[in-house]
């Protein structure tokens, strides 16, 4: 029978919950070029969130820098105003290295910037871009949180303009998982 340690090590990083004294979790959305999928689900956690005390930074970027100082995707924020959410605004970002020390978790929209953000992650720690211990950024799926483990957000970009329906469903759904398993887990493990 393996250790637990043995256990954790093979079903990768454990997610640590934050106690009494920890600061607010910091999130970061990512996608490729942070103009629809990364920041509809900065917005609408932002409007699950607000003034939640609990939570710290909140953000959104793109793993490319393909559209870098864009406002997002007109049908993005139509999807938004439709939705609620008029008071939206964002320019689009690359990810950068300190990202990796300023956020908690990273989430990705699919696997493949999943693997990007990975990559990025490795070479930060190798250039040493923080101090021992400043190192946070949990890079996961987003769609994790949603239910269907591995579920991956399709970029509605190239797609007919009912993808953005589906992207929209999908950030609230992901939204509403993790508040329920890591921010509420946060409060109910705090002493």
């Amino acid at each position: 029978m393996p250790s637990q340690g043995e256990a954790a090590a093979a079903n990768g990083p454990a997610t640590e919950i934050p106690t009494a004294s920890a600061p607010p979790i910091s999130v970061l959305f990512v996608c490729l070029g942070n103009i629809c999928r990364s920041p509809m689900a900065e917005a609408v956690f932002r409007s699950l969130t607000a003034s939640d005390p609990r939570l710290g930074e909140i953000d959104s970027a793109g793993t490319g820098a393909y559209h870098e100082g864009d406002g997002p995707d007109p049908r993005t924020m139509r999807t938004l105003e439709d939705n609620g959410i008029v008071d939206y605004d964002h320019a689009a970002r690359k990810v950068q290295a300190s990202d990796f020390s300023t956020f908690d978790y990273i989430l990705a929209m699919d696997r493949d910037n999943m693997h990007d953000l990975r990559r990025s992650r490795g070479r930060a720690v190798k250039k040493n871009t923080w101090a021992v211990g400043e190192e946070k950024g949990k890079v996961m799926l987003f769609g994790d949180f949603g239910g269907k483990k591995g579920e991956q957000v399709v970029d509605p970009y190239y797609g007919a303009s009912n993808g953005f329906g589906i992207a929209h469903e999908q950030m609230v759904r992901f939204s509403q998982g993790f508040i329920s398993q890591v921010i509420e887990k946060q409060e109910n493990h705090t002493v």
